[in-house]
């Protein structure tokens, strides 16, 4: 089976979320009837609402400074799932994806014949497995790893990692993890593992009591994350001090400074050296989140897929575009809490532009009309549509794609399409 056959097979297993398959018996006998590759490689394991990704990528990124053989998985991809599994910072080729996806899924298929599991592993579990053979068959000295929904259940949790970090637990995901910061946080804390370091981020009063409740019960040694000193943040990042650590870091926004503290948090416990931090971070990119889709005229990307999101993507817009005219280009799924990110978000916007990502779970722009009463409201049928409507605006306005990664993926695209379409022959700019 080759790399197009793979991605179908994976895409006909269904939603990852709608198809979600909570429990952790399925994804051990596939392991086990493939080895136990995990017990194979050393894990940073992060979990948390938001800031799992961008914490996951800068601690990645530091301890490949160092010198260190990473391996790094993430969830989901924007443009292509080989983005998922990383190794020595490189997403994995097409053909080693492959792979290990038919080592993976002819194990299944086995499994299924003899009746030692129930369904085939889902689209997540089944690149979970395949993220633990690449990094078994490559040797990474460690590797982290992002949860993907929740903690306690999610199939990345059959590792007993050298170190957990929990990032700041916030509102998602209710119909699958709770209606309460308590109860979200009991998922989250369940990657916990007796005697294993932890590093909590920041937290709301209410997840930071069940977190170190748990944490207690196991006999976790946890750290928190210090306090930045001489922050200065401008519209690209963000550079601060912490415990002797300058940190200069290209991720922008507010938010990316805590992210930040947690990971220097983790790279600490991990011992690595403070050069390796600092070159690490320096030199981290995390796509799609507050990433220039174009300079002339400026448009920016983010997912703000949730509250918190919408809450630091707001922040972002009043401190650095307060004088500057805001288009807003917003499209979401139907599972978001809408009212409470329209209300949060569209008010830092001149006008809001409706419309919705290629989806079957997209939530139409005209129901998502309802949810606002901003004065000046249009509606897209797709993204494309929706630049068209902003192409001949001011040169002093910016333009703000946000709402989903699905719409985030959709815009990265077009940027990829229109500089293949300003390249000659060879690749060459038109404009040499």
């Amino acid at each position: 089976m080759n790399y197009p056959d793979s991605v179908r097979f994976l895409y006909s297993l269904g939603n990852e979320r709608k198809t979600v398959k909570f429990g952790l018996e399925r994804i051990r006998t596939v392991l086990d009837a493939l080895g136990n590759p995990h017990r194979l490689t050393k894990f940073v394991h992060v979990a948390g609402t938001n800031g799992k990704g961008s914490t996951c990528a800068m601690i990645e990124s530091a301890l490949r400074a160092k010198g260190s053989l990473t391996g790094l998985y993430t969830s989901p991809h924007l443009l292509s799932p080989t983005e998922r599994i990383r190794i020595a910072g490189a997403e994995v080729s097409e053909e080693r994806f492959a792979g290990a996806f038919r080592c993976v899924h002819e194990k299944a298929e086995e499994l299924l014949e003899s009746g030692a599991i129930d369904y085939h592993p889902t689209y997540f579990e089944t690149v979970t497995a395949m993220a633990f053979l690449l990094f078994a068959e490559a040797r990474v000295d460690i590797a982290v790893l992002e949860v993907g929904l929740g903690g306690r259940l999610d199939a990345t949790n059959v590792v007993e990692p050298a170190l957990a970090v929990i990032t700041p637990v916030e509102f998602d995901h209710e119909g699958y993890l709770g209606t309460s910061l308590a109860s979200i946080a009991a998922e989250k804390a369940g990657i916990l593992k007796a005697g294993v370091p932890a590093v909590f981020a920041r937290q709301r009063p209410e997840a930071l009591e069940v977190l170190t409740a748990r944490a207690a019960e196991l006999g976790v040694e946890v750290a928190g994350s210090a306090s930045a000193e001489d922050v200065e943040l401008h519209a690209r990042g963000s550079r601060f001090k912490v415990e002797g650590v300058q940190v200069e870091c290209p991720l922008a926004g507010e938010h990316q400074v805590e992210n930040a503290l947690s990971a220097v948090a983790a790279l600490r416990c991990l011992r690595v050296p403070d050069a390796a931090i600092e070159a690490g971070i320096r030199g981290v990119r995390w796509p799609g989140r507050l990433e220039w889709i174009s300079e002339a005229p400026e448009i920016v990307a983010d997912g703000a897929h949730n509250p918190s999101g919408a809450r630091a993507l707001a922040a972002y817009i009043g401190r650095f575009y307060a004088n500057r005219r805001v288009r807003l280009i917003y499209g979401t799924m139907r599972d978001k809490a809408v009212e409470e990110i329209a209300g949060t978000l569209f008010t830092r916007a001149h006008e809001v532009i409706l419309t919705a990502p290629k989806q079957p779970r997209s939530l139409r722009p005209e129901a998502l009309r309802d949810s606002t009463d901003h004065p000046r409201v249009r509606i897209a049928a797709d993204l494309a549509a929706a630049l068209d409507m902003v192409r001949d605006a001011p040169p002093e306005d910016v333009v703000f794609i946000a709402g989903s990664l699905f719409l985030v993926a959709e815009a990265l695209e077009l940027r990829a399409a229109g500089d293949a379409a300003d390249k000659g022959p060879g690749g060459q700019s038109r404009s040499t």
